[in-house]
């Protein structure tokens, strides 16, 4: 990898590492570092017109994903009464559909991550989107008035599992292409405005809930009319195929980033370019004109050819370079510390988030009596509430503060906070108000987002370099999506056994487990791995030269 130095003639590099916010100030800096932190005076969560773009078009994707993972529960909830006349779904096919966007997701960020490194953002970005709406579309085919009822949940459940495939690659790609393109004074702010438009589609799912049942309600009262759920829930999927088409063409055309490119480089490529421009500036000077431009071609395809060829050689040594680099304990403990934080987080999440049915209970808006759309309607409006309570303003206190509290701050202490919150509600279930329970509830949905919710997502996008980024961030995305998986199959059977308050208990625990893998994580803010590998690089092959000349 080839990165120059500025301000420094001998492109000498610092002799240690520094992980402090002060090594943004270091005037030794990579040229793309250099032109990253320069400073315009704004705050850092205020973002320019070029970073606005970027959150649009990556921003959309997590607005998929939470909209299509969380649509889910009232989906749910209108095939119980569509093709149960109202009683439960089978716990078993119910633990599957619920759990299938999850198991995809597992598939797409491995998968999706580790091309994006190997064959390049731009090869791959815009295909996780193309999978998402086919993957809608198909869903929306569910024959839900010729196949059998169970026939029917695992049809839908299929089509969940190709979705998440595409929810899953989202992850990787969208971390991967924007922190590429972000402003080190501005990354984890960027990262965060993102990630928080998944608070955004689960908001905006429950809102489409509301309405869409609003518009249904004169067909459905009188009677029950559960035929009509049909009408409902897919209208409800099927707008997000809006968004979704409204930023493929964006996804599609994103250019290749200069630090990916950069990353792609070796230093015999870079001084081969420019001994190739310079044996072109002084053919150009002796040659006549027509001359000139067949000699100036020729140079330039050599010059094309010859960066071809160090990108294919870079393909070719990328699967040896990721495992010679974790095969370092310095760099693995870091690996453990993403992938094991975001696998406790998701556990205690998605265990709370896919079962709103258990909270909408305890607060009144479990939608227990009244006709079907009654119901379903009071489930919607419970949903609303504990959306807007804690999910979205937690996203956003990440967005004002990461830059000055970091991410190693926000994680520990957003996971000790929800340790507390989640062991109040386990320890008083049965005895909180039902404004009390709200209100702890409200506080546990605001520090999983102000915490560990959002910081899981932005570590492994800050803390590797750009050649491993996307793989390394698939890797722990997949470990978190992994712990979704369990809660989402084993939740609802678990509660069943050792009742709600014991499984809470169990979500503590992985609250607490995952603010003591966290101390494994260096501070991110204003840290640019690629310097640091290239610190890395240098020292080791200085190594090999001294142990070469003994």
């Amino acid at each position: 990898m080839s990165v120059h130095a500025t301000n420094n003639p001998d492109d000498s590099l610092p002799s240690s590492r520094s992980d402090s916010p002060t090594e943004i100030n270091n005037p030794t800096r990579t040229a793309l570092s250099a032109y990253e932190i320069e400073g315009d005076g704004r705050p850092p969560f205020v973002l320019s017109v070029p970073e606005l773009k970027l959150l649009g078009i990556a921003g959309v994707g997590f607005f998929l994903d939470a909209y299509d993972l969380f649509i889910i529960n009232p989906v749910a909830t209108m095939l119980q009464f569509r093709l149960y006349g109202g009683d439960p779904l089978p716990s078993n096919l119910e633990g599957f559909m619920k759990a299938g966007a999850n198991i995809g997701s597992v598939i797409g960020q491995f998968g999706f991550g580790f091309a994006a490194d190997y064959y390049g953002r731009k090869a791959v970005y815009g295909k996780e989107l193309v999978l998402i709406i086919f993957a809608t579309i198909m869903c929306l085919t569910t024959p839900t008035g010729q196949l059998s009822p169970a026939s029917c949940l695992i049809y839908l459940a299929i089509w969940r599992i190709v979705l998440g495939v595409g929810v899953g690659g989202d992850y990787p790609m969208s971390a991967s292409v924007s922190t590429d393109r972000a402003h080190l004074r501005r990354r984890g702010v960027l990262l965060s405005y993102i990630f928080a438009n998944q608070g955004w589609g689960s908001l905006v799912g429950s809102l489409a809930t509301i309405i869409v049942l609003a518009c249904y309600k004169s067909v459905m009262s009188g009677g029950d009319h559960t035929s009509k759920l049909d009408g409902v829930w897919r209208i409800v999927v099927g707008l997000s195929l809006i968004p979704a088409f409204g930023t493929l063409y964006q996804r599609l055309t994103l250019p290749e980033s200069k630090r990916y490119e950069e990353s792609r480089r070796n230093h015999d490529d870079e001084e081969t370019i420019e001994a190739l421009k310079e044996k072109q500036a002084a053919e150009e000077a002796a040659s006549q004109s027509t001359d000139k431009e067949k000699k100036g071609a020729s140079v330039t395809t050599t010059a094309a050819a010859a960066k071809a060829k160090d990108i294919a050689d870079a393909k070719k040594n990328h699967f040896a370079e990721f495992f010679a680099y974790f095969s370092e304990w310095r760099h693995l403990k870091i690996l453990l510390g993403t992938t094991l934080s975001w696998f406790f987080l998701d556990i205690a999440f998605y265990g709370i988030n896919l079962n709103q049915n258990v909270v909408l209970q305890q607060i009144g808006f479990d939608g227990s009596g009244g006709t079907p759309w009654e119901r379903l309607f009071d489930i919607g409006i419970g949903n609303l509430i504990v959306t807007a309570l804690g999910f979205v303003p937690g996203y956003y206190a990440t967005v004002l503060t990461i830059e000055y509290l970091g991410r190693k701050w926000i994680q520990i202490q957003g996971f000790l906070l929800e340790a507390l919150f989640l062991g109040i509600l386990a320890g008083r279930f049965y005895s909180l108000s039902k404004v009390s329970f709200i209100v702890c509830f409200a506080f546990l949905q605001f520090f999983f987002n102000f915490g560990a919710n959002t910081t899981t997502y932005c570590y492994p996008a800050e803390v590797f370099p750009t050649k491993f980024r996307a793989t390394a961030h698939g890797i722990s995305a997949a470990s978190g999506k992994a712990g979704a998986i369990i809660s989402a199959l084993v939740f609802n059977s678990l509660t069943k056994k050792i009742g709600t308050p014991n499984v809470l208990w169990i979500f503590v625990g992985c609250c607490i487990a995952g603010a003591f893998v966290t101390l494994l994580l260096p501070e991110v803010k204003g840290r640019d791995p690629d310097l640091i590998y290239q610190e890395e690089l240098r020292v080791r092959d200085h190594e090999e030269k001294l142990m070469d000349s003994r």
